[in-house]
């Protein structure tokens, strides 16, 4: 039996909401099912908007916009993780500054920020690695001595928690993703979250195309027109249905991960001994059970793995190449320090298969991998 990475699995009325669309004969944006997405991500997250995306990398772009990046200015976050951060910022004609991550989180370190803060520093874009949040307290902190603005990458990490409060929550504004590798999934799809009031109606008129629809929608003007810049962020009704069914059942799919990265866990944990790291999660920090994965003693032992798991029909994929070592860094972004950590820890990682309704496919994996490491260490 082939074990993939990833699998897009339905968990609950998915079709049913889809075919209620159809039949309602509203198929673009900002539909019944977007405003019940939406009303359920505030409440859940607990901020005054999020509004749906059609992808997280959109979410992030109407963040760099609202941020006002623009020509000179830079932005700091890792280099550990999507193109979609630094591209964000990349296109508003900015330059990401790569700073390197924490060896226990594979977060950006706290500890390095301020030294990479200059008089073009515009704002940080912490992500929250595998669903664990970053150190956000120091994080904005260091924002607002310096008069920055915080942008969570949250992609991975709906449903986390740092010190009791939601990830998502914790600053300015987060970037959710809906992808079909994630925990709620729409194929593709995402949300901005939005803590500050004030960006609230700028963000509703970029998102779409640069016109206060919204407002005429409201019966707040009597025509709408083009009043910013802006882009087509929306997603239609299909995504907001197929996410709205998966959104109900939140409990169930955290549940069903949960006991899968607890499953690998209890398995793992004894090859601490023999140089093999497993998912550091904080006492203070709440994971969603997004990622699981083991970071091996070599490169050559990881790829040794992944090689055995692929013979065993087992997908077991590393994860980023490093941003700061790829060819558009040279041209578009620039590294702040050394990338000790993330250079090391990238070379080294390797992800476990991990979704809904696994069954005993999640017991093969963790049977394999251990009896791998047993002949390997």
């Amino acid at each position: 039996m082939s074990i993939p990475f990833n699998r897009a699995v339905s968990a609950g009325r998915e079709i049913e909401y889809i075919r209620e669309a159809v039949n309602r004969g509203h198929l673009a944006g900002d539909g019944p099912f977007t405003e019940r997405c939406q009303d359920w991500l505030t409440d859940f997250i607990g901020v005054p908007a999020a509004l749906l995306t059609h992808s997280c990398t959109a979410a992030l772009e109407m963040a760099a916009i609202l941020v006002g990046i623009g020509a000179g200015d830079e932005v700091l976050m890792p280099s550990f993780t999507f193109v979609s951060t630094a591209n964000a910022v990349v296109l508003r004609g900015g330059t990401p500054v790569f700073v390197d991550i924490r060896q226990d989180t594979l977060n950006i370190d706290d500890e390095l920020i301020e030294a990479a803060i200059t008089p073009r520093t515009k704002a940080i874009f912490p992500i929250h690695y595998a669903g664990v949040p970053a150190e956000m307290d120091r994080v904005i902190e260091l924002a607002k001595g310096h008069n920055l603005m915080v942008v969570e990458d949250a992609a991975q990490a709906l449903g986390s928690k740092y010190r009791g409060r939601n990830a998502g929550a914790l600053a300015h504004m987060a970037a959710f993703s809906f992808h079909e590798t994630k925990n709620i999934i729409s194929g593709e799809g995402g949300a901005l979250a939005i803590n500050d009031k004030a960006l609230i109606e700028r963000a509703e008129i970029i998102r779409e195309k640069g016109t206060n629809r919204k407002k005429f929608f409201r019966g707040q003007v009597d025509k709408y027109t083009w009043v910013d810049l802006g882009s087509s962020f929306l997603p239609s009704e299909l995504v907001a249905a197929f996410l709205f069914a998966q959104l109900e059942q939140i409990d169930t799919i955290q549940k069903d991960r949960i006991a899968i990265w607890n499953m690998y866990d209890a398995a793992l944990n004894p090859f601490h001994s023999r140089g093999v790291r497993t998912p550091a999660i904080p006492s203070h920090c709440r994971h969603n059970a997004h990622m699981y994965y083991v970071i091996m003693p070599s490169l050559e032992l990881r790829q040794e793995l992944i090689g055995r798991l692929k013979a065993d029909g087992i997908t077991a994929p590393f994860h980023y190449v490093p941003l700061h070592s790829a060819p558009a860094a040279r041209r578009f972004a620039r590294t702040s320090g050394q990338m000790v950590q993330t250079d090391d820890l990238s070379a080294r990682l390797v992800r476990l298969p991990l979704y809904p309704q696994m069954g005993d496919a999640a017991c093969r994996v963790r049977d394999r991998v251990v009896s791998h490491l047993d002949q390997l260490l």
